[in-house]
């Protein structure tokens, strides 16, 4: 059975629950940008301020992220506590597992970034090909659920290895980068009020480049000042993010999908 939607086509997708991730707006970027932010000054603060090195820091992160993704595919409606805090895990583990491959492995950030891009790609293509959408709303069980987190997971990851390649070897240093990013998503929601290009494209796009921003924004907060950050504690830095994330999911309205994206 196939219905086209404005945004994606619809092929067979055990959709017969109710959606389990939030409706896109203002309130879900912001949280969205505070979330890729902490997940960089928290993943850096257990790798490198408790000193536990990217492996070992990745493997602790990713049995949170297993955690949280099966207690997300396990609720039977979108709760945004256990939401938001399986993006923080997604992006908390993407920040040492790029860390990991960027300089453990020597893959350098354009090696990272070309890999991961291609493991990105390659996750979306699967789920399009197994369930014929990848549109946000059509996540309202385990098969869509599992493929929406293997793309996230890395999404976020690609965002950590994609800003620091800009903020570093790109010379764009950590301001840099922030403006470069803030543009890009600022011309991503142009599109969305003022042209007809896939809502879901413009989705995806907005939502990887969400994570170089966070990267950029992380380091300029805790990095040195001699390599253009403000030297601020990683451990003070999460806390601070943490706490206004919380506020803001007490102050911003958090509702499912209803619509596409």
């Amino acid at each position: 059975m196939v219905n086209m939607g404005h945004s994606a086509q619809w092929v067979k997708t055990e959709s017969t629950g109710l959606p389990k991730v939030p409706q896109v707006t203002l309130g879900f970027w912001i949280i969205k940008i505070t979330a890729t932010t902490l997940g960089e000054t928290g993943g850096d603060a257990v790798s490198m301020s408790m000193n536990l090195g990217y492996l070992y820091s990745s493997i602790i992160f990713l049995g949170v992220f297993a955690a949280f993704v099966t207690a997300q595919i396990a609720v039977k409606k979108f709760q945004p506590l256990v939401y938001w805090a399986t993006i923080i895990a997604t992006t908390t583990v993407g920040t040492t597992l790029a860390d990991f491959a960027d300089r453990s492995l020597g893959m350098g950030y354009a090696g990272g970034v070309s890999l991961l891009s291609l493991l990105l790609l390659g996750s979306v293509w699967l789920w399009y090909r197994s369930l014929g959408t990848i549109a946000v709303e059509s996540i309202r069980a385990p098969a869509a659920e599992r493929f929406y987190w293997a793309t996230i997971l890395f999404s976020q990851t690609l965002g950590t290895a994609l800003g620091d390649w800009t903020a570093d070897t790109a010379g764009l240093g950590y301001e840099g980068g922030a403006l470069l990013f803030a543009l890009l998503l600022g011309l991503i929601a142009l599109a969305h009020f003022r042209s007809k290009v896939s809502q879901t494209a413009l989705f995806w796009l907005a939502f990887v480049l969400t994570r170089p921003l966070g990267a950029v924004l992380g380091d300029f907060l805790d990095k040195p000042v001699t390599a253009g950050g403000l030297d601020l504690s990683r451990f003070a830095a999460s806390g601070v993010l943490l706490l206004f994330m919380g506020l803001c999911l007490l102050l911003l309205p958090q509702r499912a999908a209803t619509k596409g994206h």
